[in-house]
């Protein structure tokens, strides 16, 4: 079985630019009508990590939501726009992402995910899951991700853009429960995505997020949308455009080691262009962040640090705002003499101090046997 993605290239986010560029992008997979029926509760998920404003990259670009959004109603299904972001109320984001003004402007409702209600599910790894209520009760959810780097999982689109079905402190949880193991939480995103089954993803990839990834990287033209049923096969089609190892991103990487259908470039049907015609001249990865899988865990126990990357913090930038340390999943930031100090013996390497960081603050700080491992596999890429 062939997994369809659609992909057009797309100029800019002109409202009619945009809506013309979904239909003929969705044009393939049977237009909107093959995903929403009349009288749908229909839930559109974008990404928004945090309050910033659209130019910046971090969010899902509101006329890409205004665009789904009228496709929707076209077909009679009644719109809800929601996301749990990682810093904020969904009210507070949307609004200073622009995301607000376009539900108000098409008549849509916000989806606040305030309540978290239990999941049902067989994944055994994480047997207590709740997800926000609006998810769990929705006819169709339209899975509508921003194509990005991201420092703990490489990549973030379709599959990581789905966490955000679980409600605020609740990821952090998990995060715990994962711990410093890269490999199960990848596990968990792709059995999360598989259970909540999107009937529709729509990647923003007209201004993408290269480098320091996913909140405070650099945004970086692509002028791509790509849209599929299976949300994994979309992310397969989206970083290959990229030009990003399967490898480097561990959803990928996670789901080629356990055969799920959608993982390969082989299991696609493309629509659109060719890939590397969209790729930029040059696109910066997120900084490698682990080497240590495979690697017996007494020999790891010793190597850890020069393994793996954890985040340091640059007091240039840090204004001491307290949004690391307040959704810190082991409580491994404080601040000492008005600095910001990270104790590395607890650090598990989730970066959420980094991907929620409004100044930018926090870097991967990368050990000195990953950092030779990167410069090998940059020499060896070239040749």
């Amino acid at each position: 079985m062939k997994y369809p993605v659609s992909i057009i290239s797309a100029s800019g986010y002109g409202a009619e630019i945009i809506l013309a560029a979904l239909r003929e992008l969705l044009a393939p997979l049977g237009g909107m009508a093959a995903f929403v029926r009349p009288g749908q509760r229909v839930l559109i998920k974008p990404n928004m990590l945090s309050a910033r404003p659209p130019e910046k990259a971090v969010t899902t670009h509101p006329e890409v939501v205004r665009g789904i959004i009228r496709l929707v109603q076209e077909c009679g299904g009644v719109p809800w726009v929601g996301d749990s972001p990682g810093v904020g109320s969904t009210l507070s984001v949307a609004a200073k992402c622009g995301i607000l003004d376009v539900v108000r402007d098409t008549g849509a409702a916000l989806a606040h995910f305030r309540e978290s209600v239990p999941f049902p599910h067989d994944i055994g790894r994480f047997p207590r899951l709740e997800i926000a209520r609006e998810a769990l009760e929705a006819d169709v959810i339209i899975n509508l991700p921003k194509l990005k780097t991201h420092q703990m999982m490489g990549g973030t689109g379709a599959i990581k853009n789905l966490f955000g079905v679980v409600v605020g402190l609740r990821k952090v949880n998990l995060h715990l429960q994962a711990g410093s193991d890269k490999a199960l939480f990848a596990r968990l995103l792709l059995d999360l995505a598989r259970h909540v089954a999107p009937a529709l993803t729509v990647v923003d990839a007209v201004m993408a997020m290269e480098g320091n990834g996913p909140g405070s990287g650099t945004p970086v033209a692509v002028g791509a949308l790509l849209g599929g049923c299976n949300p994994l096969a979309v992310d397969t089609a989206a970083f290959a455009m990229l030009g990003l190892r399967p490898d480097a991103v561990w959803t990928q990487k996670i789901a080629r080691e356990e055969g799920c259908p959608g993982s390969f470039l082989d299991d696609l049907e493309l629509f659109g262009p060719p890939l590397e015609s969209l790729r930029p001249p040059s696109f910066r990865p997120a900084r490698e962040g682990d080497i240590g899988f495979g690697i017996p865990s007494f020999l790891r126990r010793g190597l850890n640090k020069s393994l793996s990357a954890l985040p340091e913090v640059d007091m240039g930038r840090c204004l001491l705002c307290g949004i690391c340390q307040r959704h810190c999943p082991v409580e491994a930031i404080s601040v000492h003499a008005g600095f910001l100090e990270i104790d590395k013996r607890l650090c598990i390497g989730c970066f959420c101090c980094q991907e929620l960081c409004p100044e930018g603050a926090i870097e991967a700080r990368q050990g000195i046997l990953l950092r030779l491992y990167e410069r090998f596999t940059k020499q060896r890429s070239k040749s």
